[in-house]
């Protein structure tokens, strides 16, 4: 694996230098875009607005729109503006991880030690482990700046990195049902439904099956085989077939069990 970040995770006086590495990866297929027409590989190019020529990607730099005019910013410019943010994961505080609401997780990464750094990680990997909480803090990735949280993971250290409220969308801009309309026999029938359906989580159960019929459908296609549609007819049932669907559903369950 390649690294995407390197720094220091910084916690009261200790530094430990680590690096960071993408703990996900697309599991989609790589499609490339193509002229219809003779099945050419589509290419973008950066082009300069005023000439239309080709910029080399050497010659491109970053600026900022200020009062009409463009202000371009060096590498070095966005460490002056915090170079400690630019180079550390700072830990302002420690918190219970269930505090936390998942609309708030983005992306996790792997936190590896830097040479020098191994001691003072299984460090704070095991003292986070017994103490149960998780460290937020914040640290700059790609020019903007990130929060996170870092936790133990197996073995390992792993950082989330997590959003700020203000990136939230406020939910009241939506048209949604009021709760207390439901019916007391219908919310029983789902409790047992839902009862009947709950299992042990285990995430090797589920797989992505989606991209493995599209690949069956590239596959078809390459030996000259059209593939067959399948149909799904969506079906707004009225509040009075309800009752009728859960029982069902139940039933169904039941079945399979035996």
């Amino acid at each position: 694996m390649k690294s995407i970040w390197k720094g220091a995770i910084s916690f009261g006086l200790v530094n430990i230098p680590v690096k960071l590495y993408s703990a996900v990866q697309d599991s989609s297929l790589d499609l490339d875009m193509l002229d219809g027409k003779d099945l050419s590989n589509i290419k973008f190019k950066r082009v300069n607005a005023n000439t239309g020529k080709e910029v080399p990607y050497e010659n491109i730099v970053k600026g900022y729109m200020y009062e009409d005019e463009y202000v371009v910013l060096e590498r070095e410019d966005f460490e002056v503006a915090d170079a400690k943010k630019t180079r550390t994961i700072e830990i302002i505080n420690f918190v219970n991880e269930e505090e936390i609401d998942p609309i708030y997780y983005e992306m996790p990464y792997y936190i590896e030690p830097e040479k020098g750094g191994e001691k003072a990680y299984a460090i704070f990997r095991d003292a986070l482990t017994e103490s149960g909480k998780v460290g937020v803090g914040s640290f700059v990735m790609r020019n903007k700046e990130t929060l996170a949280i870092v936790k133990p993971y197996e073995d390992a250290l792993m950082l989330e990195r997590i959003r700020f409220e203000q990136e939230i969308r406020d939910k009241n801009e939506l048209n949604l049902p009021d709760v207390t309309k439901a019916k007391a026999k219908e919310m029983d029938m789902a409790i047992k439904l839902i009862d009947q359906l709950t299992e042990k989580f285990d995430v090797s159960a589920y797989k992505d099956t989606y991209t493995e019929k599209l690949l069956n459908v590239i596959k078809q296609k390459a030996k000259g085989i059209k593939p067959k549609k399948s149909e799904m007819k969506l079906v707004h049932r009225k509040s009075s077939d309800l009752m009728t669907l859960l029982k069902a559903s139940l039933e169904e369950k039941r079945k399979k069990v035996s």
